[in-house]
């Protein structure tokens, strides 16, 4: 078990609860002003610079170093900054970093052992750090009030008492976290479990993981971010390249595909050819699943094996978003693999039953330019939904925005599981654990959700965050010992 108080001596300062009780001033701010006018173009900009499709080879970001390893736990130091990059030919690009590009540095960490990151604030506005899939503490789970002034530096401390799965960690400071993700505030945090050696799946070199992004560029290279700008931004970025290619050999590839975007809906297709999906947001799914396209909203996660065995040395693949490449594969060269998917992954957790507990409802108003959940803006003063410790609850989550917007619903602390869409079962790939789901328009979703573990104030919300960036969208669970009269809802 982790000891809170040796991991914050070894991160390099002690962390109480850093959760405001009012947001006041951070839009239309200075802050936001910085960030906003960070690479403003002027109204002669001109026409986004032209791309050719499959000229530069995709990156894969590097793996962080611990700086402290003993104890039991793993130390990381991060300064959150801004770089200049080379995202597209020829042209820099200045991005917001957890380390020196537009994709953050991977941690690899393992279940059962905590890691603990110091990170600094070297950005001129405010920011903070959210788990995206972990199960931490209050205080750890970078709660959007829970901000970080520039100079400051902060430990957070993730305990990783849950199972391998693809985690990835962002900005998400109240009202500039879409920015803040835009500009590059993210990266992987992949949890490994030791239960996975034994299946024999592809590992090493051969795991790869994919952040895909949508972006709008002037004709200098420079990032453009206008909220809801989801017609501008029509530069397919994988790893933070444009439409790249990456060479392969003829054997078993893992692929860690995560939508990174702000509200781009990715459907993902290998013209035909079959991809097999092990993994979603929680880690393995319990049997494989062969699919030839999949669709993968805001933030969520998908782990799939592609076999280029299948294909001769010389074939290319392009993974496209319906008919817009995203990503080409060059199978190359010829090796040995040993590699295998099996017909088992692993068994899920038994959840106890529970009733419909909750009813949650997506709406907008689109002259107000607000988005809500059940009726309500954003309030950081207010608990919308009291739960106690260690039980289950089913929610409903039904999606009544008459203006057809589609919404990706997030729940920090918790991965859960999807029961039912509209009675039917769930989508294929849809079988594992979750802590995103994509609620289409006038349709709602079941979900069995075990609050387990932690006590204190989280945050669920719609994961399309240019509508987070209006202010409204997102909403606060307490999570209890008991529940009474007072706060039973």
């Amino acid at each position: 078990m982790l000891n809170r108080r040796r991991a914050l001596t070894l991160g390099g300062v002690a962390v109480g609860s850093a959760l405001m009780s009012a947001y006041s001033g951070i839009s239309g701010t200075s802050e936001a002003s910085a960030m906003a006018g960070m690479d403003s173009p002027p109204p002669t900009a001109g026409p986004e610079p032209k791309i050719t499709p499959f000229a530069v080879r995709m990156p894969v970001p590097p793996t962080q170093r611990p700086v402290a390893v003993g104890d039991g736990m793993d130390v990381y130091h991060q300064t959150i900054r801004v770089v200049d990059e080379e995202m597209l030919p020829g042209l820099r690009t200045s991005v917001y970093t957890y380390g020196s590009g537009f994709v953050g540095p991977t941690i690899r960490a393992r279940s059962g052992r905590p890691v603990i990151v110091r990170r600094t604030n070297r950005l001129p506005v405010r920011t903070n750090t959210h788990l995206h899939g972990g199960h931490v503490p209050a205080d750890s789970d970078g709660h959007p009030m829970a901000l970080m002034e520039p100079g400051e530096s902060r430990t957070y401390c993730y305990p990783n008492e849950q199972p391998g799965a693809t985690l990835w960690y962002h900005d998400h400071a109240h009202v500039l976290e879409a920015e803040g993700v835009y500009r590059g505030l993210h990266g992987f945090y992949l949890l490994e479990s030791e239960d996975e050696r034994y299946l024999g799946l592809p590992s090493g070199c051969y795991d790869i993981p994919i952040m895909l992004t949508d972006a709008h560029f002037d004709a200098n290279g420079k990032m453009i971010f206008i909220t809801d700008d989801g017609g501008g931004r029509k530069t397919l970025l994988a790893n933070g390249r444009p439409q790249p290619y990456f060479p392969v050999a003829a054997r078993r590839y893992r692929f860690r595909l995560l939508n990174g975007s702000n509200m781009r809906i990715f459907r993902l297709n290998l013209g035909g050819q079959v991809m097999t999906q092990i993994g979603s947001d929680g880690g393995l799914l319990p049997e494989p699943v062969e699919q030839t396209e999949f669709v993968l909203a805001p933030a969520e996660r998908i782990e799939i094996v592609i076999d280029f065995a299948r294909y001769r040395r010389g074939t290319k693949l392009v993974l496209a978003d319906g008919d817009r490449p995203v990503l080409r594969f060059d199978v190359q060269w010829e090796e040995e693999d040993y590699s295998r998917v099996p017909d088992t992954l692993r068994p899920l957790p038994r959840l106890s039953d529970g009733p419909t507990d909750r009813q949650i409802t997506f709406t907008s108003n689109l002259k107000e330019h607000k988005f809500f959940i059940d009726g309500k803006t954003y309030d950081a003063n207010r608990i919308d939904a009291w739960v106690e410790r260690n039980s289950t609850e089913i929610w409903r989550i039904t999606n009544a925005d008459a203006a057809g917007f589609q919404h990706s619903m997030h729940l920090h602390l918790v991965q859960f599981r999807v029961l039912d869409r509209d009675g039917a079962p769930p989508w294929p790939g849809e079988s594992g654990l979750k802590d995103t789901v994509l609620v289409p328009p006038n349709t709602s979703v079941r979900i069995k959700i075990p609050f387990d573990g932690y006590r204190g104030v989280y945050v669920y919300h719609c994961h399309m965050l240019d509508h987070s960036a209006f202010g409204g969208m997102m909403a606060q669970f307490q999570v209890t010992d008991y529940l009474n009269e007072s706060n039973e809802r």
